[in-house]
């Protein structure tokens, strides 16, 4: 009987490690990140010296992969649209038609528009120090897609300027 019990045991840890660890490598390559907000930039400051700097460029049809200074949003950008997860906010999350699960940390723009992903499983985590930093006024661009960070958030747009800005407090589709 105990026997069994810990095979079952043994089981339900190896299944929940395995989750974890996959929620993790999504997270890793998603680039996993969140907003800042304006009461977080002395934070911002202080963990942004121990992570390396990317620098702002011309335009790439490399993908692209930043995290802001905090650490809070992190994204991912290529020729065919950008994505950004943001690990905590305090906004309302967005309704995600058919979604039952999380919503609100993965927002992507591309030829489609701007639209808030669902997302089964925990949510994101903060990026890593391996994830290169988009410094407070600087831009990067992927083919047609430019990213900005500042103390306010992150700021993504198209060529046609439509895009979305996500901060921890709110987040918002561009042109408003």
């Amino acid at each position: 009987m105990t026997s069994a019990r810990n095979v079952r045991l043994f089981v339900i840890i190896d299944v929940v490690l395995v989750v974890l660890l996959a929620v993790l490598a999504v997270v890793f390559f998603s680039g996993g990140d969140g907003a800042e907000g304006a009461g977080d930039e002395a934070s911002a400051t202080a963990s942004a010296s121990s992570r390396p700097s990317s620098t702002a460029s011309a335009t790439s049809t490399e993908p692209v992969e930043f995290a802001s200074p905090t650490g809070n949003i992190a994204c991912t950008m290529s020729v065919d649209g950008v994505t950004c997860t943001i690990a905590s906010y305090t906004y309302a999350p967005p309704v995600v038609d058919g979604c039952s699960d999380l919503t609100g940390h993965v927002l992507a723009l591309n030829a489609d528009g701007v639209a808030f992903e669902c997302v089964s499983g925990p949510p994101p985590a903060v990026a890593g120090d391996d994830v290169p930093v988009l410094q407070y006024g600087e831009t990067t661009s992927v083919g047609d897609y430019t990213c900005r960070s500042a103390t306010d958030g992150v700021q993504c747009t198209d060529a046609s300027d439509v895009g979305f800005r996500l901060a921890r407090a709110s987040w918002a589709e561009l042109p408003a």
